[in-house]
């Protein structure tokens, strides 16, 4: 129950971080290579919306918001050393979470192919002001794959920074 707090600390001061980071200007250039550079932006501004749809579920306990970015065989490795967890397991905890507020941070998106992508970042959960442990901070990795259509994340990985 504990690491359930703790994760859900992280994932409120996570994006609290990520809404106040100023979006970056996209490269051009005349050799034509600025279509392929506006088209990863894109993806990566679509990715950051998707993370941070995902934040705000869990600081809310939203189960709906949550279940719609999970694909149904999701598998997620929290820092709490509980092991592996499938979609049911992952939404049944989120009224466990204690995430106050998050920051997010350091974002990168590594395209995987046309249906597939890996999203990194980091992110400082804060908890209630009277709970035990006030922040935690994270390293984050997202499998997301495109099925019929619409990008589900598959696999999520958290690990304790110090």
């Amino acid at each position: 129950m504990r690491n359930v707090f703790v994760f859900a600390c992280i994932a409120g001061l996570t994006s609290m971080a990520w809404a106040q980071q100023p979006t970056m200007p996209t490269k051009t250039s005349d050799s034509g290579a600025s279509g392929s550079v506006s088209a990863d932006s894109k993806l990566k501004d679509m990715f950051e919306s998707k993370i941070k749809v995902e934040w705000e579920a869990l600081k809310n306990k939203d189960k709906k918001a949550y279940g719609e970015l999970l694909a149904d065989d999701y598998q997620g490795v929290e820092v709490d050393g509980r092991g592996e967890r499938n979609k049911i397991q992952a939404l049944n905890e989120l009224g466990e979470t204690n995430v106050f507020n998050y920051t997010l941070f350091g974002f990168k998106l590594t395209p995987a192919g046309p249906d597939a992508a890996l999203a990194i970042y980091e992110v400082t959960m804060e908890f209630p002001p009277k709970s035990v442990m006030r922040y935690s901070r994270v390293y984050i990795s997202e499998l997301w794959v495109k099925r019929a259509g619409q990008w589900k994340e598959v696999h999520y990985q958290e690990t304790h920074v110090k």
